[in-house]
Formats: C-alpha cells, structure tokens, sequence
C-alpha cells in the first residue's frame, strides 16, 4: 500500500474533468480545495463502492467526506480516516485522498469495513497554508468544549451521528525527528499504534526521544495528549480506537505520505484481526 512521491506531489498539478453536476459546487472552494475535490469526486463517479458525502451548509460551510464500503457488503467495523486539522499539513491531506485510490486497487485492505474518509478537516486553513481556521484558533484544541468555531460542530456532529469504532487523524510535525503517534480511547489503540509504526519506520524512522510534542514518550508513544483533540464525544460507549498519527515535516513529501498510508493499512489489518479472532487484550 505504497504511493510514489511523484504521485503524492502530482496531485495538486492534475487536470480533470468536473463531474456531472459539480461546476455550482466547485465554485465554493479554492484552487487547493477544489484539486482535492476533483480528484477525490473523479475517483468516486467511477467507482461503486466509493459516495461522496460532502456537507454543503446553508450558511457557508462545507465538509469534505468520502464513504468507502466493502465491496462484498459485509461492513462490520466502521473507521474514520481524518485530515488537514491544521491546514499547513499537507501529507496527510494527500495521503487521505490517495487512500480511495488504493481501495480502489486493492480492496481487501479494508476487507470488512466502512470508511468515512474526511481529507480537509480545516479548509480555511488548507486554502491559506495555515495551521489555524479562519476564526485563529486551533480547531484541534476545540473539540467538545462548546467552541463555536463552525468546522468544529460539523465534525462533531458527525463524530457523535457515526459512533466510529476507530479514529484516525493524520498529522505533521515540524518539531519531530521521526514518526510517532498518540494513543486514546480503547486500551485498544497501543495495540495498534504499535505494529503501525513498526510498518511505517521502513520508510521514516521512529522519533525515539523519550519527550515529544511537549509530553512524556514511551517506544514513540504519548498517552493522553492535549485536551481538546479530534475525538469521539466522552459519553460514547464502548469508546472506540483513537489514534493520531504524526510524520515528521523534514523528509520528501511523498515519504510522508507513504508512511501514512503504510500506518492506515496496517491499523486496518491489525483491528480486524484481532476482531477476528477474539484476542482479550
């Protein structure tokens, strides 16, 4: 489950044709915005297991979302796959969008799961290049404390409407020396993170320091993290997985973007077969 840097970079250089009934639509956004749109919009006009499901306001707001399916109609976990919070993280936006081109080619990697991919989570901050939303705040520091930053309350009402089993967000960190992830919700989740980035570390090494981001680290690993983080609402019971994945902002673009995918392909092999096989962790 690999992309090229050559692939992840080329996306926002691509030319497609709208699809039907998107030209209204497309004017919504900007140039970077919309690159995304197409290509994520072109993916799913000719494919049948993949919907767009974008949330069109009638205020303004929008949210970027994609359902992927498995083709053989057996759904039984469903995952969300969360991007571009901080809209000066470009790999993972990429790496979201080139997902459902992935699932396309290769479907089993989701065997058994509905995937509600969400590529731009900030767009404001996305169009801009800046980590913050329009209102300059940090959105990923406003989740379920009564913010009304507009792009929050969509995510949260759609995190609170799917009841996800798991969560995954992607991130970049330009402070980091390697890939690392933060661990909450399920005593699942270090379960998880674990193997995944074991998998990602071929591509970028792991930050092995034993203090990240400003918190205590263990084999790459924070547990808890920042209040106010994208997440399942506190009341939603059992809680699912929640894993934030970070890359750090030095290597190649396409790197990044690889060592993302790698970690969502074996997050997704990991939890089905636990699943699968009953394993009391």
């Amino acid at each position: 489950m690999l992309v090229s840097s050559e692939t992840a970079i080329g996306i926002y250089g691509l030319s497609f044709a709208s699809p039907s009934g998107n030209h209204q639509e497309l004017t919504l956004f900007g140039n970077r915005t919309s690159s995304i749109l197409r290509y994520g919009d072109q993916l799913a006009g000719r494919s049948r297991y993949i919907t767009r499901q974008h949330v069109l306001a009638p205020d303004g707001r929008h949210l970027l979302r994609y359902r992927w399916a498995d083709p053989h109609g057996s759904q039984a976990y469903r995952v969300g796959v969360f991007a571009g919070i901080h809209g000066d993280e470009q790999s993972g936006v990429i790496a979201a969008i080139q997902l459902l081109q992935h699932l396309e080619w290769h479907p089993l990697i989701a065997e058994f799961y509905e995937l509600t991919i969400y590529p731009i989570c900030n767009p404001w901050g996305f169009e801009n290049g800046r980590r913050e939303g329009g209102s300059g705040k940090d959105l990923n520091r406003c989740f379920w404390l009564n913010h009304e930053e507009p792009e929050v309350q969509l995510l949260e009402q759609d995190l609170r409407a799917k009841q996800f089993d798991g969560i995954i967000a992607l991130h970049t960190d330009d402070t980091s020396e390697g890939i690392y992830g933060y661990v909450r919700g399920s005593t699942l989740t270090r379960h998880l993170l674990e193997p995944a980035l074991q998998a990602a570390s071929r591509v970028i090494p792991r930050d092995i320091r034993s203090s990240i981001d400003s918190h205590p680290a263990n084999d790459s690993m924070i547990f808890g993290g920042y209040q106010g983080i994208l997440g399942a609402p506190e009341d939603q019971h059992p809680q699912p997985f929640s894993i934030v994945f970070e890359t750090p902002h030095h290597p190649p673009l396409g790197k990044q973007v690889e060592a993302h995918l790698v970690a969502i392909g074996e997050i997704l092999s990991r939890y089905r077969k636990i699943n699968s096989e009953g394993r009391d962790i």
